[in-house]
């Protein structure tokens, strides 16, 4: 039976026991949301070292890492590296969409490496091995296209996106529409292009049942695509985007009655004013099932840049009622993402995800931020002792980003306040670092600095100041005297005159930058210290 069925006959499974821990939350909130089809728990009977996770209404906005080779790039080392990459700062699935090398074997090697879900989507190879094949993907045929599926199945996956919606009534709207960026979407623009060939219907629609019975064997749960999805802003919530949609809809319902677990993917590009009219949309034509989103992209200008649009509009959609976001890299429309790129796209999209589950209220999320607050209050935060309230994987995310925050807060000791935040965040960052030894030499060398700073450098500032005072009373006076004559001596207390108070802070600005520059060297050190 699927995790579905299982709900709905009243039983909590393993997995959803497993899902209402990570959670915090009860088993039979879990099993009720499984049962309504508002959660999702992606696990493939044949992922044996999985760790499920729980995608959907009152749980935690998960967030997805897209990896994958090319035809240029067919490493599966570096996809394991990039796989570790997103399990180590916080991804709660990972999809392989690897076109290059030898897919099969890359795609179980991921398996057999990830406890995360993982999920793939099966036409890219089955449309590889048609060009191979037959020189061209439109003389691929359907029992190809699902003996792709089927492998894909077998070998463990939990979820496959499957562009079920578009059909030739979306095509017929997308011709009337007429679009700045047309299909953007892979999967959907090869099924458009063998439907368009063939002058016939989307395999995926028309035998969408025998899509069904697969998915039920192995209790893997389909991702529905949007073939559709706008690529630029000026084409978002279009005609042929709501056709899909509302097809999609149609799809949710066949496949729970089937007694398959079911999620829906959408955009993509989106103004900010529609990010939310997305998610409602979404939600009510497809009955409240869990929503997976592409960032999405509030803005078209961004490359290079697309991580923060992406999670500017995550944020947003998670906040709305997104519950699943899948990352955007800095290498997002121009290359495959290295290992950086997607410790960034995770890190950003975690960041999102938490922003939107304080607006839904989802359990625990605005006491974490209470107790952030409540600690950088008292400045007396015991660091471990909190770090040991999370596993592994969320408290290198935490370090990373604390220890980021406490050097920052390293500053030049030009008060009493600055001097007991440094000696708080120096303190706070060498219990977070393991190398304690190279820690301590750093701040040796940071101390002999602020001693410098607080002795020889005062009589430097104090004898600047004072040739800065005479200099500028000399110019005032002599001013005064081109205007009134050469015998008037005026009383100016040069101290208070803005155009003193100005060169001041730039003589002191001169002053500081070479201990700043030096600071800011050892504060580099500090951070690629482990």
């Amino acid at each position: 039976m699927t995790q579905l069925e299982l709900a709905r006959e009243g039983i909590i499974s393993p997995q959803m026991k497993v899902v209402a821990q990570q959670e915090g939350v009860e088993d039979e909130l879990v099993r009720q949301g499984v049962a309504s089809g508002t959660i999702v728990i992606p696990a493939n009977v044949n992922h044996r070292n999985l760790v499920p996770r729980g995608i959907g209404q009152g749980l935690r906005t998960k967030v997805n890492a897209n990896i994958g080779t090319s035809s240029d790039f067919g490493d599966v080392d570096t996809e394991l590296e990039k796989l570790r990459v997103a399990i180590d700062y916080g991804a709660d699935a990972v999809m392989d969409l690897s076109t290059g090398g030898d897919v099969s074997a890359i795609r179980r090697a991921i398996i057999a490496a990830s406890s995360l879900p993982i999920g793939t989507v099966p036409i890219y190879q089955a449309g590889i091995e048609a060009i191979n094949k037959h020189g061209a993907i439109v003389r691929m045929t359907v029992d190809e296209l699902f003996a792709g599926i089927e492998e894909h199945i077998r070998d463990g996956v939990d979820f496959i996106t499957v562009h079920c919606g578009v059909t030739q009534s979306a095509i017929a709207r997308l011709k009337q529409q007429r679009r700045v960026t047309d299909v953007v979407s892979r999967g959907g623009a090869f099924l458009i292009g063998w439907m368009l060939h063939k002058e016939c219907e989307n395999p995926l629609y028309e035998y969408y049942d025998r899509l069904l019975e697969l998915a039920k064997e192995f209790d893997v749960t389909l991702s529905l695509g949007d073939g559709m999805r706008p690529g630029s802003l000026a084409d978002a919530t279009d005609r042929a985007q709501v056709d899909e949609l509302l097809t999609l809809g149609e799809l949710v319902q066949r496949a729970q009655q089937a007694g398959v677990q079911v999620m829906v993917e959408g955009p993509g590009h989106l103004p900010l004013d529609q990010v939310e009219t997305n998610v409602q949309l979404q939600k009510s034509i497809c009955k409240g099932a869990p929503f997976y989103v592409l960032g999405p992209l509030v803005t078209d200008i961004a490359a290079g840049y697309d991580y923060i649009t992406g999670a500017i509009g995550g944020a947003i959609a998670a906040a709305a009622g997104t519950d699943f976001l899948c990352y955007v890299t800095p290498a997002e429309h121009l290359s495959l993402p290295n290992p950086d790129d997607v410790k960034r796209g995770v890190i950003a999209s975690r960041i999102a995800a938490h922003a939107g589950d304080i607006v839904k209220g989802v359990k625990g999320a605005k006491e974490w931020d209470r107790k952030m607050s409540e600690a950088r209050k008292k400045l007396d935060c015991n660091l471990i002792t909190e770090l040991s309230k999370y596993d592994n994987n969320v408290a290198k995310y935490i370090i990373e980003g604390a220890s980021d925050v406490l050097i920052r807060n390293i500053n030049l000791p030009k008060s009493d306040l600055a001097k007991r935040n440094n000696r708080r965040a120096m303190d706070g960052l060498k219990a977070l670092k393991s190398n304690k030894v190279d820690v301590e030499n750093v701040y040796s060398r940071i101390r002999n600095i602020f001693k410098h700073y607080m002795e020889q450098g005062e009589q430097q500032r104090r004898q600047a100041h004072e040739r800065l005072k005479v200099e500028m009373e000399a110019k005032m006076q002599q001013a005064i005297q081109q205007q009134l004559g050469s015998m008037v001596r005026a009383k100016i207390d040069v101290e208070k005159q803005p155009q003193f108070q100005q060169e001041w802070r730039k003589v002191l600005s001169q002053l500081d930058m070479q201990y700043l520059t030096l600071l800011g060297e050892y504060k580099q050190e500090l951070l690629a210290t482990t």
